[in-house]
């Protein structure tokens, strides 16, 4: 979300930011990626930024229905971070999908202005941009019931997501190589340094341009016929 947070660096190594996000672990059990803990720092700040605005959120303000099936009657017990990191531990979710999953939650922001990320509904957001931004970054994913279990809800709340989720995003998955650049050059500046992730080449084939509109539109067709 770039357009929308002021720098406030955090004490993470950038150099070692860098490192995890260039050449992911393959060990049995890697060390947590630390773009993990520069977003939530990100979210988190979001979330307090929109309470301070809008005071505490609830599913009774929120008038479009689509964007309601995210919230939630009771927020869960589990921090932003932690919540995140058991992706990467059960699902392997690796940090470019995260980058990608970042993306996705401030277009959806911005294409949805009455959409604000709170306590009520940030888990329901993250679990759906993750799993969305798994299926088009990576070749080979875990099926949305094994999703569902990370995440804590059912396999049936979770398609029902994905689907509100694709219709409130309009269908716009793509993420260009320099729009993917951008977000790492951001995300790299809360850790007070400059020059970005250096990672666009493991994404080139899946957000660049090489992918052609007919793929792009073949693309949308599957993601859509999953959850149908």
């Amino acid at each position: 979300m770039p357009s929308s947070f002021s720098p406030n660096p955090i004490s993470i190594s950038p150099s070692k930011l860098r490192s995890d996000l260039y050449s992911f672990s393959c060990e049995e059990e890697p060390s947590t990626p630390l773009v993990i803990s520069v977003l939530a720092s990100l979210v988190e700040r979001t979330i307090a930024r929109n309470e301070r605005v809008i005071g505490k959120c609830s599913i009774v303000a929120v008038k479009d229905a689509r964007s309601r099936a995210f919230y939630s009657h009771q927020v869960l017990d589990m921090s932003i971070q932690s919540f995140l990191e058991r992706f990467f531990r059960y699902a392997h979710v690796t940090p470019p999908v995260y980058v990608v999953a970042y993306i996705y939650m401030d277009r959806l922001c911005q294409l949805n202005p009455g959409l604000k990320v709170c306590l009520m509904n940030v888990h329901r957001l993250l679990i759906t941009s993750i799993m969305v931004a798994s299926k088009f970054v990576e070749d080979r994913n875990y099926w949305n019931s094994y999703f569902a279990k990370v995440g804590g809800i059912s396999t049936m709340e979770l398609n029902n997501l994905e689907l509100n989720f694709l219709f409130l995003m309009k269908f716009k998955l793509h993420v260009s190589v320099s729009v993917f650049k951008s977000y790492c050059s951001h995300l790299e500046r809360e850790v007070s340094f400059g020059g970005g992730y250096h990672i666009e080449r493991s994404l080139k084939f899946m957000c660049g341009g090489e992918i052609t509109s007919k793929e792009r539109e073949r693309r949308k067709l599957n993601q859509l016929a999953r959850v149908l």
